[in-house]
């Protein structure tokens, strides 16, 4: 049950994106169109899911017993950095449509804050290796509810006739704060 908690938390209460403001960059560049937007969601599920995991046994197994648990911010960037190196090369391979439309944000993955952070997180709360993921996966999850959702928006207001100074950025800052305000409304949803 606490488990189930901490993974709806991590999609609504606690979403990287709309009250963590992690996850920014790719948020709003990848967010224009919705085919787009859910293959960067489904790219970064892929990575947060693997480096919550692979995060969790290279601390506890490897840098804990040999005392350098202190360059876990070395090790988890190494890894995250490795992950979206194998993603990169599979998107490439099986969606070279999908590879195109993601282009720079693809490789910027591995600078996501919501990636590092979602790891940090994982080690900083103490979980064990299941809850490890089922929070990276429900932070991924959450990451791409945001991301599909504000790119469903933008093609609704790209259609519409909007004041020529909102045009673009102004407008899309406009809906990721009023998207916050939303969010924050699941924030007594759950109590952990």
């Amino acid at each position: 049950m606490h488990t189930l908690m901490i993974f709806w938390s991590a999609v609504l209460v606690n979403n990287f994106v709309m009250s963590r403001f992690l996850g920014i960059c790719p948020f709003l560049g990848v967010s224009k169109k919705v085919e787009t937007a859910a293959g960067m969601g489904i790219a970064v599920t892929f990575v947060m899911a693997l480096a919550s995991a692979v995060t969790y046994i290279v601390y506890n197994y490897m840098l804990v017993p040999l005392n350098l648990d202190f360059l876990y911010n070395i090790a988890f960037i190494l890894i995250i950095a490795s992950l979206v190196q194998l993603v990169e090369m599979f998107i490439k391979k099986s969606s070279p449509a999908l590879y195109q439309a993601l282009g720079v944000y693809l490789p910027l993955i591995t600078t996501n804050c919501a990636v590092l952070g979602v790891t940090v997180i994982n080690k900083q709360e103490g979980y064990n290796f299941v809850v490890s993921v089922v929070n990276g996966v429900g932070a991924a999850l959450g990451f791409s509810l945001a991301i599909i959702l504000m790119a469903g928006i933008r093609e609704r207001i790209a259609k519409n006739d909007i004041l020529p100074h909102f045009l673009d950025f102004p407008i899309t800052l406009l809906t990721a704060g009023l998207m916050s305000i939303a969010f924050l409304g699941f924030s007594n949803l759950i109590k952990l």
